[in-house]
């Protein structure tokens, strides 16, 4: 039977880990692993899948859409799970659940089918994430931070970063099956490891009659509503479809019922109290934040590489692998300045090498590749993983221990969030300053522009030596060429807004107080 370990039954404080709690830590990280990295894994394969399913490209897009939205609302609803359930039995079927219904999604025969297992798979996976950080600061004394709080900073940041990679090698060597198919076996050994080896809190199934059944049904339309929003708004066209406009409205209701049910409920499904915690609210405010670096650049260069470049999902994956080499290698040396250094010049540090990489970008040109690429996403892994740590530590380190389970699932659900938002902001100024700077550059494209002319006659001349309308086929290139650099300005414009964000918050962690104490170390280890 596993070693049941529970904040009241430690009279000695002791820095000593018992090895069956390890492993079972270990297995709860991986499953974590594996739950994040879905997320991303099918973003460089949708082409795959949608020739495989014979789907639409607006219908393919909700495979990642659908997971998204299921996921958001397991998030924070993990946490009175935990409370009722406990942690290995929320765990064990979480991880059972998820594997189960990626066996499904390798079955589905049509894009409906992939969509539905899809959902279960998001909604049922997000149980893990929030379990694991409640865990690493229930189970751990304080002394192990700078193991733990690394290693899960490193996960929650690494998956999404490596997701195209991993999906882009799984699509060419195998089959886009395999992009579920792979977590079977390992959701397996997760399973039975979690059901066998943890054991550090017991279930109350009294809560149960308290159940806000009510709250539930206003926190999955209020979170499943933006969610949607945020994601379909800017290829709509925000409120010019009448989608957008239903799906604003499903959310701010649902938001109003929920937040009045979460301020008057004896068991709201999520307590929003630790938010009066000054540290939980600002490491919240930074993982939002953080959300939107984390995504929006996950997001940002596949765009770039696709689109100027004409990568396919392995090169861009190829490439895209120097940001996760620069995390693994950062992990361990952020553990040990986690102990040394003020968690707050360690964040501003993060910041700092997070807002230079960005900063770099901004003097892209068509011409980039791999090489001025390098840089900027060495500085974007090593500032991810200095400014996490502390956050979480700072974030949920100082909470007492009955109050970490509903707080890790609020302080992962802002991580989410803010990459939602930050991807619709994201487009939306792509799609907007693209236009800008097409109308601007086209103004000067006209038949007062000598260089302009002698371009195009040059062009016409040669294209026209192969039997082409060389004048057609000129003015196509001359279009396609402009439309370009406005992509690419508009593409600086994204980067330099991120740069003064992250400038921002630079300063803005002066206004952290530094924590003075943390959970005792009998608390729960």
């Amino acid at each position: 039977m596993a070693t049941t370990v529970t904040p009241s039954a430690h009279a000695a404080p002791s820095d000593t880990i018992d090895p069956r709690v390890m492993i079972g830590f270990i297995a709860m990280v991986f499953g974590m692993f594996m739950a994040i990295l879905d997320i991303q894994i099918v973003s460089a394969s949708l082409s795959e899948i949608q020739a495989g399913l014979g789907a639409g490209t607006e219908e393919v897009a909700w495979v990642q859409t659908a997971y998204l939205i299921a996921e958001v609302i397991m998030i924070p609803l993990s946490g009175i799970l935990a409370r009722i359930l406990s942690t290995r039995v929320l765990f064990t079927l979480a991880a059972a659940g998820f594997t189960l219904s990626s066996a499904l999604a390798a079955t589905a025969t049509d894009i409906n089918q992939m969509i539905a297992y899809r959902a279960i798979q998001g909604f049922i996976g997000g149980g893990m994430i929030p379990s694991v950080f409640a865990a690493a600061f229930t189970i751990f004394p304080p002394s192990k931070r700078s193991f733990v709080s690394p290693l899960i900073g490193l996960v929650a940041t690494l998956a999404p970063t490596i997701g195209p990679t991993v999906g882009g090698y799984i699509s060419h060597a195998m089959s886009w099956h395999w992009l579920f198919l792979i977590n079977v076996i390992p959701g397996i050994i997760v399973s039975l490891t979690v059901w066998s080896f943890v054991d550090f809190d017991k279930p109350d199934r009294s809560l149960l009659k308290k159940f806000d059944w009510w709250g539930l049904l206003a926190m999955a339309l209020f979170l499943g509503a933006m969610e949607y929003v945020l994601e379909e708004g800017n290829s709509k066209d925000w409120f010019s479809d009448q989608r957008i406009i239903w799906g604003t409205i499903v959310m701010s209701v649902g938001g109003v019922v929920f937040f009045y049910r979460a301020f008057t409920q004896e068991l709201p499904i999520v307590d929003l109290k630790a938010f009066t915690n000054r540290n939980f609210a600002f490491g919240s405010l930074f993982s939002f934040v953080m959300g939107i670096g984390l995504y929006g650049l996950t997001y940002l260069y596949p765009l770039y590489l696709a689109r100027v470049r004409g990568y396919d999902s392995l090169a861009i994956g190829e490439t895209m692998f120097v940001s996760g080499l620069a995390m693994f290698m950062t992990a361990p040396i952020a553990g040990k300045l986690s102990v040394k250094m003020d968690p707050r010049i360690m964040m501003a540090t993060g910041f700092i090498s997070f807002g230079v990489g960005t900063y770099m970008v901004t003097g892209l040109t068509a011409d980039w590749d791999f090489y001025e690429l390098l840089i900027p996403q060495i500085l974007r892994g090593c500032g991810l993983m200095i400014c996490m740590v502390p956050i979480n530590n700072i974030a949920l380190g100082t909470l007492p221990p009955e109050r970490i389970k509903n707080a890790s699932g609020l302080y992962n659900l802002t991580r989410n969030l803010g990459g939602a938002v930050g991807l619709a902001i994201i487009n939306t100024m792509l799609t907007q300053r693209t236009d800008e700077h097409y109308a601007r550059l086209v103004e000067h494209v006209n038949p007062s522009n000598p260089a302009a002319m002698s371009w195009l006659a040059q062009v016409s001349g040669r294209l026209g030596m192969f039997g082409l309308d060389g004048d057609a086929a000129a003015l196509k290139k001359l279009a396609g060429m402009v439309n370009q650099q406005a992509w690419i300005m508009a593409f600086i414009d994204v980067f330099l807004g991120l740069t003064v964000l992250f400038c921002i918050l630079t300063v803005m962690t002066s206004l952290i107080k530094k924590p003075s104490a943390v959970v005792p170390a009998d608390a729960g280890h």
